[in-house]
């Protein structure tokens, strides 16, 4: 059977940072990096699986880098329709205002917060005026969990939703990358989705179920965290979770449709 695919978490860069920005997050991570992040690479891959769109996204990791991402990120989306954009903010930068209502002018769906890479806690308050700013009206995509590091801890996340309870949050990679346990104990909202991205490599098969049992098939979507995966090995990773048809379906494409591109 042929499933319509959206790839909800993708990473793109210019083409002349790309080789150093996916070596520096390879090396980050102690991951061997098989791909340029760069558009057309990106392409390529999600047509081996038929994917239809693409969340794209990239990380300022300082305040003045956040107008020219934002503006790569929106040119990319002109050129390629099957593309999401998800801007980028930083909590130490200046204009928070004026450059979500820049954002939201461009059509953009989201924003990408990095907490480690941009070293902030994410329930510190110099964040509160991104949050209160985007509150009802954009999606945040948050890097969550790493168990070298406090910034992404899922305990903080699970605290701003308490605050802003209309935040609409994507924790990626299964809700806390290496700190399952505690996004399992601590996630407590409605409004908190989670990605399957840069998990089911690690993840043992009960694991992954539990979390979806727990918190409901409509709260994930499928992701790749591209260039960090080939899209068809992480397609054959959660095929392997062994789902009914209409549950991949949904993890594939409905329930990001229904949850961050459907218009009410």
């Amino acid at each position: 059977m042929a499933y319509r695919i959206i790839d909800a978490h993708a990473h793109i860069f210019p083409d002349k940072i790309a080789d150093k920005a996916v070596a520096s997050i390879g090396a980050f991570y102690g991951i061997e990096m098989d791909h340029a992040g760069v558009s057309d690479v990106l392409i390529e891959s999600g047509q081996t699986i038929g994917v239809e769109q693409y969340l794209v996204c990239s990380t300022a990791t300082k305040p003045q880098q956040v107008l020219a991402i934002n503006d790569f990120i929106y040119e990319e989306c002109q050129k390629h329709k099957e593309f999401i954009g998800f801007a980028t903010l930083h909590p130490d930068m200046d204009g928070v205002e004026e450059e979500v209502e820049r954002i939201i002018a461009r059509g953009f769906k989201g924003i990408k917060l990095h907490p480690d890479f941009q070293q902030f806690n994410i329930d510190d308050e110099k964040a509160f005026e991104i949050y209160k700013r985007v509150e009802g009206k954009l999606a945040i995509l948050f890097h969550t969990g790493d168990a070298r590091y406090d910034y992404s801890r899922p305990i903080r996340l699970a605290r701003v939703c308490d605050r802003f309870t209309d935040l609409k949050c994507i924790a990626a990679h299964f809700g806390g990358y290496r700190r399952w346990d505690e996004a399992y104990e601590v996630y407590d909202s409605e409004n908190i989705f989670m990605d399957t991205s840069s998990s089911l490599f690690e993840m043992s098969k009960e694991q992954a179920l539990k979390f979806i049992d727990k918190f409901g098939i409509d709260q994930f979507f499928f992701g790749t965290d591209f260039p960090m995966w080939q899209h068809e090995v992480e397609l054959e990773r959660l095929i392997s979770l062994e789902f009914d048809e209409e549950s991949l379906k949904k993890l594939l494409y409905d329930n990001f449709y229904e949850a961050i591109l459907k218009k009410v």
